[in-house]
Formats: C-alpha cells, structure tokens, sequence
C-alpha cells in the first residue's frame, strides 16, 4: 500500500523548490519595483520554515543532531556562496580595473577597513559587560568586510541603473570582493593574540603570536591566496582561449567555465588552507583581464541564475540556523544593549570614515554619494563565514581555558544580531526611502487633482500609455495654455467632458508621446494618426504591437528576440530590451533592423 515518505531529503527538496518556484513568479515586482532584496526575502522565508515556525527545514536533523556538524555545514555553505560571487564580481570587472584603480581600493581596504575594525571593536567592548578589548577586536573583525551578496542590490538592478553612477558600482563591486578576503589578518591578529598572550596562553608570548600573524596569515594565507588566484585565473583564460579558437568548447561549457572555475579555487584552497575568497576575487579579475570573457558573457543569464539560486538557498538556511533565541536569553548580553549595539554599529562602522576621505576617491563625486557608498555597507554572508572560522580556531584552544570560555558565545549572538540587522535594515532602505520621496509628491498630486477637477464645466480627458492613464499632465496644458487658446483636442466646439481613450495601446519608441507645441502656441491634433505618429501606417503599427505582445503579423515578419513569444520586464523596460521599427516595418528574428 502506497505511504507517505516524508524523509528530510524529499522535504527540502519539496521546500526549496515551491519557494524558489513561488518567489520567481513575483520576482521582478518584488526587486524592481518594490526594490526588496531577495536576501531579505528568503531570510523570512526561512524563518517561517524554521523548526522556530513551521519545522518544514530542520538544520540539527541533517547535522545529526551535532552542534558542531551543523557549524561545519554552514561554514562550508558560506564558502561556497562567497567563492562563487566573487569569481563573478571579479569577471563584472573592466579589464585591468585592479591595476587601473589601485589607489581608491587601497583607501577603502586599508585605511577605512581599518578604522571599521576599530570603531566596530570600541563599541562592541563598550556595550558588551565583561569583554576585553582583546576579544572585542575578534567580534570587530568579522563584521569589518562588506558582503558582495548583499551589495549586489545597489550595483544590479534598476535602482542601480537609474541612481547610481557606472563607475561608483564598480568601485563598489571591486571593494566588496577585496575586502572580503583581507578580513583574515585582523581576525588573526586579535586570535594569535589571545593564543599566545595572557595567564592561559601557549608558550611563546606576543612576539611568537605576531611571527604567526607575519608569517602563516599574511605570508601563507594572503600572498599565497593571491598569487594562487593569478596563475590560476590567467591559466584558465589561457586555456579558454585555446579551446574556443579551435571550436574544441560548446556555449554551455563556455558560459559555465568561471562558476567551475569558483568551485576549483575553492575545493584547492581549503585543501592547502589558503585564503580561498580572496583568491576567486583575484582569478576572476585576471580570467577578464583582456575584458574577453566579460564581452563575451555580457548578455547571457546563466552567471545570474546561479547566482540568484545560490542568494535565495544561503538566506534561507541562514533564516533556519540563525540563534533567535539567544538573542533574548544568554550569559553575554541582555537585549537592551544588543539592540542599540546593532544600531550604532550600522551608523558608526562606515559612514564616517567613508565620508571623512571620500575627496580622495574619484568615483565619489558628491556629499550624498558619499553618505549613499558609507551606509551601504552591509554585513552578511562573510561575517557569518568569519563567524564560524572563529568558533573553529577557538575549538582547536581547548574547553579547559578559562579567560575564552563566553569568547564564543558572544561572538555568535552579536555577529548575528548585526548580520540580521544589516540583511533587514540595508533591504528595507532602498524601497522606504523611495517610498518616503514619493508619497508627499504623490499627495500633493492627488490634492492638485482634486481641486483642479472640481474647477470648470467637467472632466479633463484623460489619454493613455499601454494600460496606465494619466489625466494630471493633460489637466495641466488645458486648464492653462490650451484653455487660453481655445485650441479643440476634442474635435468639436470646446473641451468635452467625455473621457478620450485611444483604443491601441502607445508604445514610446525613443522620444516622448507628448507633442511639440505649433507655432501659434497651440497643441497639434493627431487623433487621425497611427498610435506612434506614423500618419496611420498600420503595417508599422501592427509590426510594433506584434513585437510587443508576441504575436506574429500577418507577413510573418515578426519573432521577438529569437523566436520567444515572451518578453519580460525587464527586456521591456531598459534601453536593450527597446527595438525601433525600421521605416518598412520588418522587425527581423534577433530584434535587429
């Protein structure tokens, strides 16, 4: 008799996938014109199928109950979400763009990142009740770097697009990724430190605990992981190049080549204990050093949906694994502290040293760029990877040191909470602060309108773009110049009060729907035209409306971007996803003309 085999593999299977499925149906709302991260969204998601809510994603079952496996799985996790993301911003890059713009990368990660450990550390070692400075520069180091993850929702995207300038996302971009792998020496200057330092530290003291910080973290960990990540990135362009000019390489593999690419750096590096972040930023900036690959790849999705599957399973499993309950109850620090701890820290760690030497930094232009690039600098998936390289190192200590007993603990509720912080506050500020500019104008309009049609005989009349009407902009020209005038848009004795709708729907190809005024100041009257002022061409007409909605005329002519029938918003929307018809009308397979 059949039975229902609810095992762990087939729940999160059924889970991962119907929330993947169900997020992709509202994406594009959700991130372009909500502006909601989807870090932030399967944050939640994850909480809501947590053992803490419906039990549908159990973490501690798949560790086997180990609390310690359960560290290893999201260390490793975490790992593999960087290695890819940062073998992708590094091929994002320009060619040669760490060569060409050493210099404001070198005041963002030494400098800036410097004084973020510091001030970090300050106020952790000040909220926090019985923590040494010593163990304060532990917690400060792993929230110093910027998470590439969660800076991809200022750097992609229509926000991105519209706000912020090509060369500020790219320093962005580049900031992200190196910083990111250069956390590794103030996390071991403070650990090396408490090994071999203090009543219960190894033998050795503070000079055999900085000829470690020298030599195995910036000597094996940093400048090996560098040159590692050159030869291996410059071998594998090399090779790519080879391949591809003798038709040896299908597209597949050749869109797929640097997140194959992430996993090899990654794999080797924790085989040698390098610093393998670091290393697949490095190999994916001199994989694109001839800007090749990056050309090549320009336009295609396979780079961004394996990102995207990656970003959704990540938070999801974070929102799963994260600590809610220590946030309330632990032997560290109560929540009246914890919280304005998360807020200080996101206010104090970046903003002002980002705006103190922001005049020395090309790509920031302005005060309020300035203030835009110091906020956003959001904590997440690398924080909670230096988090678990924390309790890893602590663990090879010993349970029997009494002076870092509550080390890790404090370490784990505060680096949460912060990273939770950052992953709600830095997802909800884009969209509240778009929501915050619009709304008084949005008021104000509604306030206009309503007065302006209570004046006069009646109703303006209202035209419409595709399926949204505005009538405000046409109440404006009536009820001033036109009125005056006495210009006829309605084609009888004065302005009717009968709404005029144009059947077909208007597509702006290029320059605005609106027209240009006639010499005796007055608006032309275009209703016998086609939709597009084509002066009634409706094979024109018909060819447009075809490739917008997909289907074919009756020549056949039209098949929009390679035979899809499908055009998404974003196609739609940006300047590529716009086809201008040619004079005959034909709109060839590619959208070309």
């Amino acid at each position: 008799m059949p039975a229902l085999v609810t095992t762990n593999f087939n729940i999160i299977l059924s889970v991962l996938g119907g929330w993947i499925s169900l997020f992709g149906l509202v994406s594009y709302l959700c991130k372009e014109s909500f502006y909601l991260s989807e870090a932030l969204i399967s944050l939640l998601a994850g909480v809501g199928l947590s053992p803490h809510a419906a039990n549908f994603i159990r973490p501690l079952d798949y560790a086997l109950g180990s609390e310690e496996n359960l560290n290893a799985i999201t260390l490793a996790f975490s790992r593999l979400v960087l290695g890819v993301q940062l073998v992708l911003a590094g091929v994002q890059l320009p060619s040669r763009y760490l060569k060409k713009q050493w210099k404001p990368l070198t005041i963002l990660v030494g400098p800036i990142m410097a004084a973020m450990w510091l001030a970090t550390s300050l106020l952790v070692w000040a909220l926090v009740p019985k923590l040494s400075f010593l163990h304060a520069l532990v917690i400060g180091s792993c929230v110093t770097p910027t998470d590439p993850v969660l800076s991809a929702v200022i750097v992609k995207g229509k926000f991105a697009d519209h706000n912020v300038p090509k060369e500020l996302q790219k320093i962005i971009i580049a900031e992200s990724g190196a910083n990111d792998g250069l956390g590794y020496p103030f996390l071991f200057f403070a650990l090396y430190l408490i090994k071999y330092t203090g009543a219960h530290g190894e033998d050795g003291g503070a000079r055999a605990a900085m000829g470690m910080w020298f030599g195995e973290t910036w000597g094996y960990t940093i400048l090996l992981s560098i040159v590692y990540g050159a030869v291996v990135g410059w071998l594998a362009k090399e090779l790519l190049h080879w391949a591809e000019e003798r038709k040896f390489v299908d597209r597949e593999s050749f869109l797929v080549f640097a997140i194959s690419l992430a996993l090899f750096i990654v794999g080797t590096c924790g085989m040698i204990g390098s610093d393998d972040v670091l290393a697949c930023f490095i190999a994916g900036n001199v994989f694109t050093w001839d800007d090749w690959f990056r050309l090549e790849t320009l336009d295609d999705s396979l780079q961004p949906t394996i990102d995207m599957l990656l970003n959704v399973s990540i938070f999801m499993w974070y929102g799963a694994v994260c600590p809610w309950e220590s946030f309330q109850t632990n032997g560290v620090i109560p929540l009246r502290r914890l919280v304005p701890l998360g807020i200080l820290v996101l206010l104090c760690r970046r903003l002002p040293w980002v705006f103190a030497v922001h005049r020395y930094i090309p790509q920031i232009e302005e005060v309020r760029q300035a203030i835009f690039v110091g906020f956003f600098g959001p904590v997440g998936v690398s924080a909670i990877f230096y988090l678990y390289i924390t309790l890893e190192f602590l663990h090879t200590l010993g349970h029997e040191r009494e002076d870092i007993k509550n080390l890790g603990e404090a370490t784990t509720v505060v680096v949460w909470f912060i990273a939770i912080c950052s992953i709600v506050v830095h997802g909800l500020s884009i969209p509240l602060g778009k929501l915050g500019f619009y709304l008084p104008r949005t008021i104000s309009r509604g306030v206009m309108s309503g007065g302006a049609s209570s004046d006069g005989d009646g109703a303006a009349p209202a035209f419409t773009i595709g399926s949204r009407v505005n009538s405000f902009a046409i109440r404006r020209r009536l009820t001033g110049s036109a009125e005056a005038s006495g210009t006829d848009l309605t084609g009888g004795g004065g302005v009717s009060s009968n709404v005029v709708t144009i059947q077909q729907p208007v597509f702006r190809i290029g320059g605005t729907v609106i027209p240009k005024r006639q010499d005796d100041g007055s608006l032309p009257d275009r209703r016998g035209e086609g939709v597009l002022g084509t002066d009634g061409e409706g094979s024109r007409n018909s060819s447009v409306n075809a490739l917008a909605t997909g289907q074919t005329t009756p020549g056949g002519e039209v098949q929009a971007f390679g035979g899809r029938t499908i055009r998404f918003p974003d196609e739609v929307g940006g300047a590529e996803g716009r086809r201008t018809p040619p004079a005959d009308g034909k709109v060839t397979a590619e959208g070309s003309v």
